[in-house]
């Protein structure tokens, strides 16, 4: 076992023990009749047609992606890069999260990994934006029009904050290496701050890119009150517009596999003083989980039967770092 190997694996044991654990708390401090009763008012038709309309989802959530890279390789090479990435953050004990393999996939086609790094920070970025701008808005709407200003102003800050992170890069990488020439890597370091620059060039892609992704966490949003629904959670609209993009963020800590248990007793926590029965909010939580699962699944077949793998080859990781 290499010390790659090995690392990777720790990583992992980590992941599945936070979610085992988190797991274990959910169903000792929960009623697990009340969880299975939930899950038995899901039926077979709604789980399909949330689950077709999740892939829809990410069909364009791949297609923002795309564009942010000036679409630089075909868009099915992008597609199936989306989701060995989705499949790779969800299913695989690797090192390597969702969005390196994604990056790696793409670099394979296009051999440009500063371009490709640049448009993956840029993806991250315009989704966090999102998310933050959708919660803010549920806090608003929960708040009342007293509350309204003040989550103006933070999410004005926050896209300004990032929209910061991403112009002021380039003039700081290309003043770092003016000023201390010999420092390594001085010409990846050059061509990735270019690529940001030629990003930040587009100010109209950018724009199109949070709206969409704004939109698409927001159908997502819908297809989660789609379940709970069933299984009956009855809160306000706008608390899920607060909670769920919340507990999507505190998911993505790298202390469980893909949110596992992390997921549900975050939303549960967030959802409770809205009147929503804990039990039933991870029964829904845990049929979305299920999504998440087979829509990597899917993404793992695709790959396989295209051929592809989910480690780069050695020679393409060189050039990405060259």
């Amino acid at each position: 076992m290499t010390r790659g190997t090995g690392r990777a694996l720790r990583k992992w044991a980590i992941r599945a023990g936070g979610s085992a654990l988190a797991l274990a708390l959910i169903f000792s401090l929960l009623p697990r009749e009340a969880i299975f009763e939930g899950f038995a008012r899901l039926t077979w038709p709604l789980f399909l047609s949330v689950f077709a309309s999740f892939l829809v989802c990410h069909v364009a959530a791949a297609a923002k992606w795309w564009w942010l890279m000036d679409r630089a390789i075909g868009f099915p090479a992008a597609l199936r890069a989306h989701f060995g990435g989705l499949a790779a953050n969800l299913c695989l004990p690797g090192a390597a999260g969702g969005d390196a393999v994604r990056a790696g996939l793409a670099h394979v086609a296009l051999r440009d990994g500063p371009r490709v790094a640049a448009a993956a920070v840029g993806d991250r970025t315009v989704d966090l934006v999102a998310l933050v701008c959708l919660m803010l808005v549920g806090l608003t709407l929960i708040g009342g029009a007293g509350s309204g200003g003040f989550a103006i102003a933070v999410a004005g800050g926050i896209l300004a904050a990032a929209s910061a992170g991403l112009f002021l890069l380039p003039p700081l990488v290309r003043a770092l290496w003016r000023r201390w020439p010999r420092l390594p890597a001085r010409d990846l370091a050059l061509r990735t701050a270019e690529a940001f620059a030629a990003l930040t060039r587009r100010p109209g892609v950018l724009l199109a890119a949070l709206a969409l992704s704004v939109s698409i966490q927001a159908a997502l949003i819908g297809l989660s009150i789609q379940l709970a629904l069933v299984v009956g959670v009855n809160v306000p609209v706008a608390a899920w517009f607060f909670a769920w993009p919340l507990a999507k963020i505190i998911a993505t800590l790298p202390v469980s596999l893909g949110g596992l248990g992390v997921r549900e007793s975050s939303l549960a926590a967030l959802l409770a003083p809205f009147g929503a029965a804990a039990a039933e909010v991870v029964a829904s939580g845990l049929a979305w989980q299920g999504i998440l699962y087979l829509a990597g699944a899917l993404g793992a077949l695709v790959l396989a039967l295209s051929g592809g793998s989910f480690r780069t080859r050695p020679s393409a990781i060189k050039e990405m770092s060259e």
